[in-house]
């Protein structure tokens, strides 16, 4: 028997051949904790050991992160796994490759309502700016005292808010 060796495999991609979302989703979120630590898509594959062409290719979803390089993508970057996962759309989650190759399979279900992604502060422009401005501060003990002085501003405006109303 000849095997067709000019069939690209499709494992993990969308019948359409397109990328999976959930792949897409994770690169994304690398992308966005890179951006936020001010690294570039070179300086991330240095420290990991890659080309930049390799990062590149998992931030836009085209290759797909194993396991074992997850592992290493989230202690380079200083985050646990399931950050790669959060404020996943219920519509992305529900288009693993198991969806796509168990016929009649049901759909899962994140725990968080669906209004967690629509109002997740991490995916608004001013909080990767002000994240990026933070981290550009060469005094880190200011830049404690400052992030210790917005901890206490932001339970301080908690605790007034019912007494203000």
């Amino acid at each position: 028997m000849i095997k067709n060796l000019s069939k690209k495999s499709s494992r993990g991609r969308t019948p359409q051949g397109e990328p999976n979302p959930i792949d897409v989703h994770v690169g994304n979120r690398i992308r966005l904790r890179r951006t936020l630590l001010g690294l570039s898509q070179e300086k991330l594959a240095s420290m990991l050991g890659l080309t930049f062409q390799q990062v590149q290719k998992y931030e836009r979803g085209m290759n797909r992160v194993g396991a074992s390089r997850l592992w290493d993508i989230g202690k380079v970057l200083e985050v646990p796994i399931n950050f790669f996962y959060e404020d996943m759309d219920k519509s992305v989650a529900n288009q693993s490759p198991r969806m796509f190759s168990i016929p009649d399979a049901e759909p899962l279900y994140l725990a968080e309502d669906e209004e967690i992604y629509n109002a997740d502060p991490m995916q608004r422009q001013e909080t990767i700016e002000l994240v990026k401005a933070y981290y550009k501060i060469p005094n880190r003990k200011a830049a404690k005292h400052l992030f210790d002085l917005i901890v206490s501003m932001s339970k301080s405006a908690y605790n007034n808010n019912d007494s203000e109303e």
